[in-house]
């Protein structure tokens, strides 16, 4: 209608030279062109690509430098493990695009807080201080246990049951059960900086009775390192934390919308998939 009334309108400036020259006229122009501009540029599918461009948002997702097999695995081409892959399908469902951040633990938390990622994987019980953070529903529960030399004859059912014994631990790790035997040296801790070197330290040295570790990350260590026959695995373990997403606590509508999607995905099956490739 607007570019036949311009054409119109452009029919009547021919007839008549004056009208062209009209003051009035050029502003009348002026007017219908910016209201044909204005129409191309609201036009269906204008409109669609700028709504497309809103919804496209990035989330900032940190997966450490080393990652955390089998949560997180960082040394390959793309990452992956059980809670890179939940975060993805959460995300793209939510209308995100996931980017990897690999931050180092000890400048994570302020980085979190100063917007340079938006969140991390943590257990609420690791946090220094919690009560800044938002946490989510737990995606799977960390369980942590002892690895010992197979046929060794450890057992353990308190840590009454350590007394005397040396346990390799994660270097900075904490350890709630066990730190006040550590502390009072009715149980010595021998710390390493890398889970893998865990089971070397115990499976060669003579001193070494156990090393504590999460279950699933154990049972993954030792499948790629081809060292699961040489290792007993106890049934009871020392702590049971849920391994959660951290973010700032301007994301509650995120994180609200994430606890829904994970919730479908452990009842669907679709949780337990994932799961299934990690062990």
């Amino acid at each position: 209608m607007i570019a036949g009334f311009i054409f119109h309108l452009q029919y009547r400036s021919v007839e008549s030279p004056f009208r062209m020259q009209n003051r009035p006229s050029c502003r009348i122009c002026a007017i219908l062109g910016a209201l044909l501009f204005a129409h191309v540029a609201l036009s269906p599918s204008a409109s669609a690509t700028q709504e497309t461009a809103q919804q496209e948002q990035v989330f900032r997702f940190n997966i450490s430098p080393n990652g955390y097999p089998p949560y997180l695995i960082v040394h390959q081409s793309q990452p992956s493990g059980i809670m890179w892959d939940v975060v993805t399908v959460v995300a793209q469902r939510l209308g995100y695009t996931v980017k990897a951040e690999q931050i180092p633990r000890k400048r994570v938390d302020q980085m979190l807080l100063e917007g340079y990622i938006d969140a991390t994987p943590r257990a609420r019980e690791w946090a220094e201080q919690p009560e800044q953070f938002l946490f989510t529903d737990p995606v799977v529960d960390i369980e942590e246990v002892f690895f010992v030399p197979a046929n060794s004859g450890f057992s353990f059912e308190s840590p009454e049951d350590l007394v005397s014994k040396t346990i390799v631990t994660h270097l900075g790790y904490q350890y709630p059960l066990l730190d006040p035997y550590f502390e009072e040296g009715r149980i010595r801790r021998f710390d390493v900086s890398r889970d893998k070197d865990m089971f070397t330290f115990v499976l060669h040295g003579d001193r070494f009775d156990a090393a504590v570790a999460d279950r699933l990350v154990g049972k993954w260590i030792l499948k790629n390192e081809g060292l699961r026959e040489h290792f007993d695995i106890t049934s009871e373990s020392i702590s049971n934390y849920g391994f959660r997403l951290m973010l700032r606590k301007d994301w509650l509508p995120f994180a609200k919308k994430f606890n829904e999607e994970l919730a479908k995905m452990k009842k669907n099956g679709e949780l337990d998939a994932i799961l299934a490739n990690y062990r």
